[in-house]
């Protein structure tokens, strides 16, 4: 029987981090993976998405060019085209996280997992023994029990990225990030596209204001919020709408996009703690068993690939490293990857309310940037918000939507994780002209002092 330091069960941004940062300490590393390496993420997730949104916004931007000088002729989108594209990132990514895993001497065996116990794993016929585990095994896509919901045209995030065909008209169930993704993506290419959200606004997770602002930007999208889906029928989505009346919306594709679920099946002959979320975990990423640790999705904590790839991190330190690294949760980071981005990180004015915490905050238009008037003119949309704790200064939450929004946002959580405030902030020289320069805007109509 094959003895390992570690093995680790699942290939995501959670799994083959943990594998790459136990093997660079020299450790012997087994990774068993059913599928393809990357997981969720780079195979059906993350992106595949971001690859497609960003052909959608390529001949978004070659249609609406002429005022900054560029006119094109006769401009189409092929979706076969960007399907290759997708595919073809996708395999270079595979690539990379093998190599990852070669250069680190870890083990790859690919195959459905058994769990026998807290040591022990089967693949096929071949028992692996382990002193530690990590448990990586992702979320799927939820699919509540409507009537309808298993008809051919009805769809989940793994689905719709296989298409051959644009749809001429598709109905979006459920308005958090994966929805509103798809959602952008296909009304820039020409889809009739309705969104239908049980909750009163979209993103829930955004600040209100900039969901709102979201809404607007997104011009060839209907919004349907406060209703519950019914029935979806071969031709129709049935609904009931915020005041009661039934209605219903033509459809020739429906996404289903209400949540994901932790993939915890299997898990049973270890006798893990699980609750409603997932695998319960503490703040080192261990389960009620010493030697098993859970991470990404299926500990339910935080599902971002980012989050398991912190989670893989604290748990290789806890079981190899110097022991004393724990995962917090307020500064981490998010983004909506359409048109136009978004990303947060921290807490809204709302939550802070909720909690008791004492809060100011100052928005900025982007439009008032250099970089951003220059690349987008005076009617583009953007804002930025900066909240702060009302007595420290310390910030508290940053919001930001409007381009390049998922790339400044690391810089938020640098601040919040920090808890720096808004006077060291503005000792913090910006690089000009960047639309990043906001986030001191805001800072110095917060204090106007120096």
């Amino acid at each position: 029987m094959d003895s390992f330091d570690l093995i680790v069960v699942g290939s995501g941004p959670g799994g083959y981090v943990a594998a790459e940062r136990a093997g660079a300490l020299g450790k012997k590393v087994l990774i068993i993976e059913k599928e393809h390496f990357g997981g969720v993420c780079t195979n059906r997730g993350c992106i595949p998405t971001k690859s497609l949104l960003n052909s959608a916004k390529l001949y978004a931007h070659a249609q609406d060019g002429k005022q900054f000088g560029v006119q094109a002729q006769s401009v189409s989108f092929s979706l076969l085209d960007a399907m290759a594209w997708k595919e073809e990132t996708i395999r270079t990514l595979r690539s990379g996280i093998e190599f990852l895993m070669k250069s680190n001497k870890v083990q790859t065996v690919f195959g459905e997992a058994q769990f026998l116990d807290a040591h022990h794993v089967q693949v096929g016929d071949t028992v692996y023994e382990g002193s530690y585990l990590i448990i990586a095994t992702g979320s799927s896509p939820f699919v509540p029990p409507i009537p309808g919901s298993k008809l051919d045209h009805v769809l989940t995030s793994d689905g719709i990225l296989e298409i051959k065909e644009i749809p001429s008209s598709l109905v979006v169930i459920g308005g958090g990030v994966i929805g509103i993704e798809f959602a952008s993506f296909f009304s820039m290419i020409g889809t009739k596209v309705t969104v239908i959200e049980m909750m009163s606004e979209i993103l829930p997770m955004m600040d209100g204001e900039f969901a709102k602002l979201m809404r607007r930007e997104l011009k060839a999208v209907d919004f349907h919020l406060g209703c519950k889906v019914e029935e979806i029928t071969p031709e129709s989505v049935l609904y009931t709408d915020a005041k009661g009346e039934k209605k219903s919306i033509a459809a020739s594709m429906v996404l289903m996009s209400v949540g994901r679920k932790p993939n915890t099946q299997g898990l049973e002959k270890l006798g893990l703690d699980i609750d409603r979320r997932g695998v319960v975990v503490n703040d080192r990423m261990q389960t009620n068993l010493a030697t098993v640790y859970a991470i990404g999705d299926v500990n339910g904590r935080s599902l971002l690939a980012h989050s398991a790839s912190r989670m893989a991190e604290v748990a290789v330190s806890n079981i190899f490293g110097s022991r004393s690294m724990r995962m917090r949760y307020q500064a981490i980071p998010w983004a909506v990857y359409g048109n136009p981005e978004s990303a947060g990180c921290g807490i809204t004015e709302a939550e802070a309310a909720k909690l008791g915490i004492p809060v100011k905050s100052q928005t900025v238009q982007m439009r008032s940037n250099g970089r951003f008037l220059a690349e987008h003119g005076k009617k583009g949309a953007g804002l930025v918000k900066v909240i702060c704790h009302a007595q420290t200064g310390a910030i508290v939450g940053v919001h930001l939507l409007g381009p390049y929004s998922s790339e400044m946002i690391w810089g938020a959580s640098a601040l919040i994780e920090a808890e720096l405030r808004v006077q060291d902030v503005k000792e913090i020289v910006f690089p000009h002209p960047s639309v990043s320069e906001l986030i001191k805007d805001a800072c110095f109509q917060l204090d106007h002092t120096l």
